[in-house]
């Protein structure tokens, strides 16, 4: 018997690329709500009854509310917005990010869908920290780029109607919505300063982790605890440096659920760069998402991706 998924926010970014990845798969009917009822609560509610997951590709404030509207009819959830990054009773949908989070994510009721900045992020962070390379209250900074559609449809439309051009720095005021959880999950105890960039293409990132004095030794050290990290993943790689110099392509990954993760630095100096490459609309949203689905369905967690 096939799965009932409903796509609360089907017509947004990562709800369309959700249900392409979705549509095809004989083991799963998709739920959907008439176009003329989308915004309607009773109609809503029907579907997340009907459903045997639910995923909210909404803003934070709908997503909330889509889970309370949900809570009556046992459904589980998977939310794609920042409204349960950090809350308690959800499950942080990064599967590779630790040991027995596989699990976790395959029993969980709720699983709250990692961010794009904050998947490259947490991974390049994480396995430092626990290997003692980063000081939890002393982080180091963070910078990269996204392709437009990470802002969603109204930075697409701001893109393809012309009405923007070119590339720009934002939220240097240090008020990213993704800080919570790269302090959260990446296991700090300070907040890191972040400064992202949107690119003038549509799809793929780049996100740098800046280190100083790592030295030689602490280059080879930081390489070989992402690598004891992520051993065996299917989805997450450490690749030679080489791979991505002299020039880092945040495109290089689109199409893909794949996230790349390679060590840079002069050890003459010391310093050091930590680099992670993934496409924003793959890995870093619908492709996590689909991936958390099949674990919570028990199905190849590569079904569709």
């Amino acid at each position: 018997m096939a799965h009932k998924v409903f796509i609360d926010g089907e017509v947004g970014t990562t709800g369309l690329q959700i249900r392409e990845r979705l549509q095809t798969r004989d083991d799963i009917t998709l739920v959907q709500v008439a176009a003329e009822r989308r915004k309607d609560p009773e109609a809503r509610r029907e579907a997340l009854a009907e459903a045997d997951v639910a995923i909210l590709c909404l803003p934070d404030d709908a997503a909330k509310e889509a889970a309370a509207l949900a809570e009556p009819y046992g459904t589980r959830l998977i939310d794609a917005s920042t409204a349960h990054r950090v809350a308690s009773d959800w499950i942080f949908g990064f599967p590779e990010m630790a040991e027995g989070q596989r699990a976790l994510v395959a029993g969980a009721t709720r699983v709250s869908n990692p961010g794009c900045w904050s998947t490259c992020a947490i991974a390049l962070i994480r396995p430092l920290v626990q290997a003692g390379l980063i000081d939890p209250a002393a982080p180091p900074s963070i910078s990269g780029v996204s392709g437009y559609t990470g802002g969603g449809k109204s930075m697409i439309a701001e893109y393809e109607s012309g009405e923007v051009k070119g590339s720009f720095l934002y939220a240097a005021a240090q008020g990213h919505k993704h800080l919570p959880e790269i302090q959260a999950h990446g296991l700090l105890s300070t907040v890191p300063v972040f400064v992202p960039s949107v690119g003038q293409y549509a799809q793929g990132m780049a996100v740098a982790v800046h280190m100083r004095d790592l030295g030689e030794a602490g280059m080879k050290a930081a390489e070989e605890a992402l690598r004891a990290a992520y051993a065996g993943a299917r989805f997450v790689a450490v690749v030679e440096a080489s791979v991505d110099e002299p020039r880092v392509w945040p495109e290089r990954l689109n199409g893909t659920n794949r996230l790349e993760l390679s060590v840079h630095g002069n050890p003459k100096t010391g310093e050091a760069t930590l680099i992670a490459v993934l496409d924003n609309l793959g890995k870093g949203a619908s492709g996590a998402a689909v991936q958390n689905l099949n674990l919570m369905l028990g199905v190849d967690e590569g079904a569709g991706l």
